[in-house]
């Protein structure tokens, strides 16, 4: 992988980067907060108490900066889900398997917004989930545990890129409800492929392309950084029109005004094909 400085996709992502979170217009804006989930049919509606895991702090986190080798890969990057999201409330011991060894430790944030991943998969009380780390693709298994851990919603929505012909469709329950012609990565800087999800909304502060920018839970797959950062994939605004229909991004992908204003209303979690 080259490590080269931003130019035409910058998200600029730091640790200490001055940004204004958006997580809570993320969850609520527009009537589009995420529905408590069904829970899967044998499951009790209230989980016998269990004990707290015991998270190992020298687990790498499973955040945007990190890598998790360890981490299983989704098998189905281009399948939909259920719909159903996962709120982690404090920090979760990641696993290979359902009371398998733990590989990686999930915060309760994600770039100052509150952590929501879409399920995949479900076992028991167990849940695997899409994480935001590289290697592209990584999964993992949490236990769900009670209230205090983890929060389940529905988001009807799914974000389907079609990287090949510039063209991002919005649906909502299987229906289209917004389609926009849009701009991806270059020949040079492919848009990665797969599924992945809205990872966080925040204000754009640094530079001035776009007015909130919204980090998804994959990576450049030729760039290790954009701007500093660790090279994080997002859905963000343009300034120049001409930029749609075409590919010439590092890697992002660019949408019209009124797609962005669409996509900023979604729950975070959403699930985002890029395919």
């Amino acid at each position: 992988m080259r490590s080269r400085g931003v130019r035409s996709c910058s998200v600029g992502l730091r640790r200490r980067a001055a940004i204004a979170a958006l997580g809570g217009l993320a969850l609520a804006a527009c009537g589009v907060q995420p529905q408590p989930a069904d829970l899967p049919a044998g499951q009790a509606a209230v989980r016998p108490a269990a004990p707290p895991d015991r998270v190992d702090p020298a687990l790498p986190e499973a955040t945007t900066f990190g890598s998790l080798p360890a981490a299983p890969v989704d098998a189905e990057p281009q399948a939909e889900t259920s719909g159903v999201v996962l709120r982690v409330k404090q920090e979760l011991s990641v696993h290979g398997a359902p009371g398998g060894a733990a590989f990686a430790r999930l915060p309760a944030t994600q770039l100052n917004n509150p952590t929501w991943v879409p399920v995949i998969a479900e076992r028991g009380g167990w849940a695997r989930i899409l994480l935001p780390s590289r290697p592209n693709g990584s999964t993992g298994w949490v236990r769900l545990g009670g209230p205090e851990r983890t929060e389940r919603a529905r988001t009807p929505y799914v974000v389907d890129v079609d990287v090949d012909a510039r063209r991002l469709e919005l649906r909502e329950n299987g229906r289209a409800i917004g389609v926009w012609t849009v701009g991806v990565g270059a020949a040079r800087s492919p848009t990665p492929r797969g599924r992945t999800f809205i990872m966080a909304a925040i204000a754009e502060t640094v530079t001035r392309f776009s007015p909130v920018i919204l980090p998804l839970g994959t990576h450049s797959e030729t760039f290790s950084t954009y701007g500093g950062g660790p090279g994080t994939v997002a859905l963000h605004g343009w300034p120049d029109p001409s930029v749609f229909g075409k590919g010439s991004s590092d890697g992002c992908v660019r949408v019209p005004d009124d797609a962005l204003r669409t996509l900023t209303s979604l729950p975070l979690g959403t699930l985002v094909l890029l395919r």
